[in-house]
């Protein structure tokens, strides 16, 4: 969309999408038309791999396993027990998700969303409550940063301001804070 969206630029948006979808104006200060309800307002931060040898450590972990169609249904309830971000049936499909397993049942994840030329977003970074604590999340966004980096790409994500604990995680992991973001979320007439 342009920096000032007109009504017929708002209508292709709500075409493509359908009625009734989520629409993320990722810091987008454009104002949708009346008719599309609000949902949420979320301030965050990007940060980007620095390059960092610490993003390498853990990586060969025997745990983390990549996540096939079969396992979308594991994907959908760890993401509305956890609430990562956005994230729908298709998701896994736009690249790779890694996952940990114990006792038969998904308890981390991560995945690549976004590639815009020479960079990869990493999301999705998401541990169940009672399997947080022990490295899930560090082991597998390493291993994303090892595959994002052997292509010759650089890792990039969002994370939620108020999300610390994920923050500290991440700049021990050698990202940095690029700027601020706003998630802005709306539901299509």
């Amino acid at each position: 969309m342009s920096a000032d969206p007109d009504e017929r630029e708002w209508a292709d948006l709500a075409r493509l999408l359908g009625r009734d979808r989520l629409a993320d104006l990722f810091s987008r200060p454009a104002v949708p038309p009346p008719d599309w309800e609000p949902v949420f307002v979320l301030e965050g931060r990007q940060l980007v791999w620095t390059g960092a040898p610490a993003a390498e450590t853990a990586v060969n972990s025997g745990d983390v396993v990549e996540l096939g169609a079969e396992s979308v249904p594991g994907m959908l309830d760890l993401v509305a027990r956890t609430q990562p971000g956005p994230f729908w049936p298709r998701t896994r499909e736009l690249g790779a998700y890694l996952g940990v397993f114990e006792d038969g049942a998904l308890v981390a994840m991560a995945g690549e969303r976004l590639r815009p030329p020479g960079w990869t977003e990493i999301s999705a970074v998401c541990t169940a409550p009672e399997a947080r604590g022990r490295g899930h999340a560090a082991r597998l966004v390493s291993a994303l940063v090892a595959r994002i980096v052997a292509r010759g790409e650089r890792p990039f994500l969002h994370v939620a301001e108020a999300n610390t604990g994920a923050i500290a995680l991440y700049e021990r992991l050698g990202f940095e804070t690029r700027g601020p973001v706003t998630f802005r979320g709306f539901r299509t007439p």
